[in-house]
């Protein structure tokens, strides 16, 4: 799985929820930041994006807006300062018109205990995308599905609803990514340090040491440990545990592979070794991570 990959399936170890909203009229909602990543589909209709820090956005039916790391941001009919704009309230409070201007999806996991993935953390605070239908055609079917699958109340909705909305924001951030080579993290333009991420992620449970991923990228270890804790945010190691403890979070809650089987998987040589640094990373023991709620 490639560093995107990772980090989409990554978020999705938190509480998922997800709900569609219709507006007709005059209306317009502020979304407060929070310890997550949460994302919008405009289904039918149009709406304005607002932020804090950029000109408001014109969205149409299919765009998608993604907060990569929970910013606070806002949604109107028509452009207006966020902070103007009253706090979102819960679906069941707002009234459903028959026939609404604009429908759009509302989505976020939230991640109670642990950080949002690093490469997200990484991504501006706010990401809009228009799929291009001429390049990926599978879009437009799937928006469909996406539809259908809201109003799906019975067996499995509930895990073909999540994997769906996978395939839409893998689809469109990919698309984003390509489109926007300015707005990528610093080390997506060094090669040598994107080949050690990769080597990192394709397999974390590798005893990995400083000089093994200095080899990897080509360079001295001095030059390497500078260059990559400059690019990424992160010593090597550091980044290294992280995401060792992230797999191991999404083993505990998409598997019920015993803890000693997911140590081993991500790296660690006992349970115990990887309850302690799971403990200082998420807040809680694995055990109790595992019995939390994923949905």
């Amino acid at each position: 799985m490639d560093v995107l990959g990772e980090a989409l399936a990554g978020i999705r170890i938190g509480r998922a929820e997800a709900c569609s909203v219709r507006q007709s009229g005059a209306w317009g909602w502020r979304y407060p930041a929070f310890p997550g990543s949460g994302f919008h589909l405009v289904l039918s209709g149009e709406a304005w994006l607002v932020t804090a820090s950029a000109p408001p956005r014109r969205l149409g039916a299919g765009d998608v807006v993604f907060t990569p790391w929970g910013a606070e941001h806002g949604l109107s009919h028509a452009p207006a300062p966020l902070s103007g704009l009253p706090r979102a309230v819960r679906r069941e409070d707002l009234p459903q018109p028959a026939r609404p201007d604009v429908e759009f999806l509302c989505g976020a996991y939230w991640l109670d205990h642990g950080p949002v993935p690093h490469y997200l953390r990484s991504l501006p605070e706010v990401v809009a995308v228009s799929p291009d239908h001429g390049r990926s055609p599978q879009m437009r079917p799937l928006m469909e599905l996406v539809r259908a699958g809201l109003a799906d109340a019975g067996p499995a909705s509930e895990v073909t609803r999540p994997a769906l909305l996978d395939l839409v924001l893998t689809h469109l951030l990919r698309q984003w990514v390509d489109e926007n080579a300015g707005g990528l993290p610093p080390w997506a333009g060094d090669a040598a340090i994107a080949r050690v991420l990769e080597r990192v992620h394709e397999a974390p449970e590798k005893p990995w040491t400083v000089p093994d991923l200095s080899a990897v990228a080509g360079l001295s270890k001095t030059a390497f440990t500078q260059r990559f804790t400059n690019a990424v945010g992160q010593s090597p190691m550091r980044y290294l545990t992280g995401q060792r403890l992230h797999r191991a979070a999404r083993l505990l809650r998409e598997t019920d592979l015993p803890l000693a089987s997911i140590a081993r998987r991500v790296g660690y040589s006992t349970e115990f070794a990887l309850s302690g640094a799971f403990r200082r990373e998420y807040g809680l023991a694995p055990g109790r991570f595992r019995a939390g709620p994923a949905a």
